[in-house]
């Protein structure tokens, strides 16, 4: 299929608005999405490239050397790109594409926001316990309110009220068990933990975002009154 000359190649960056960037790195940062055929952010993309023997591989961190293959953050993308030859056509080579590939992505990006808890807690902006979390969202300064998906519902409950008394409503995360949490911040029945704003958060958040994509925010399981404001 013969490329649109107007359209940015898929791994050749395009200007966002070649009259307003302040910097290099904010005039170039779209890509063309191969499933949906549009330069868009790269925050909101998957970043792929062939791996040994034609496999294509997932690269998170944007740094495997070879022509990038873009897809949205997403399972129906993702599985739609595979299903297609998207891959395929996109480096004009046969590439084969793995059939548990959007469960691959969804792994490295659940371990990638882990990790970056455990990165935050040395950094200093993790608080874990009901009261120190409180606490911190009474302060005004809390980003991400982080609850196990494991957790009791009536303290939860008690959260939530927490919350939206607080000076300025954090977001909330809840794809991950106490024993996950635990792994992450070296600690046992972390069941609340605040994540503070401050450096490197907002890099923290996009992978967050990535990976909503593949499992939702909140355990679909929680009751209804976790989700509105009381």
């Amino acid at each position: 299929m013969n490329q649109d000359p107007l359209d940015p190649p898929a791994d050749i960056d395009v200007p966002v608005d070649p009259n307003a960037p302040k910097t290099h790195a904010e005039a170039f940062r779209l890509r063309k999405d191969v499933v949906l055929g549009e330069a868009t952010d790269e925050t909101k993309l998957i970043r792929f490239v062939e791996g040994p023997g034609g496999i294509v591989v997932p690269d998170l961190a944007r740094k495997l050397p070879g022509r990038g293959i873009w897809v949205g953050a997403d399972r129906d993308s993702v599985t739609l790109a595979a299903k297609k030859g998207l891959f395929s056509r996109s480096a004009k080579t046969k590439l084969t594409a793995p059939a548990d590939l959007a469960d691959q992505v969804e792994a490295l990006l659940a371990k990638r926001v882990l990790d970056g808890l455990g990165l935050a807690r040395r950094a200093g902006n993790i608080i874990s316990g009901f009261e120190k979390v409180v606490a911190a969202l009474n302060s005004g300064k809390t980003a991400w309110l982080i609850e196990a998906s494991d957790g009791a519902d009536d303290g939860r409950r008690k959260m939530l009220t927490a919350v939206y008394k607080a000076p300025n409503t954090p977001r909330i995360l809840g794809m991950f068990t106490s024993d996950e949490l635990g792994l992450a911040l070296g600690g046992e029945n972390v069941i609340h933990t605040a994540l503070l704003a401050g450096r490197g958060t907002d890099r923290w958040t996009l992978d967050v975002e990535r990976l909503s994509g593949f499992r939702p925010l909140l355990p679909p399981t929680w009751s209804a009154s976790w989700r509105e404001e009381p």
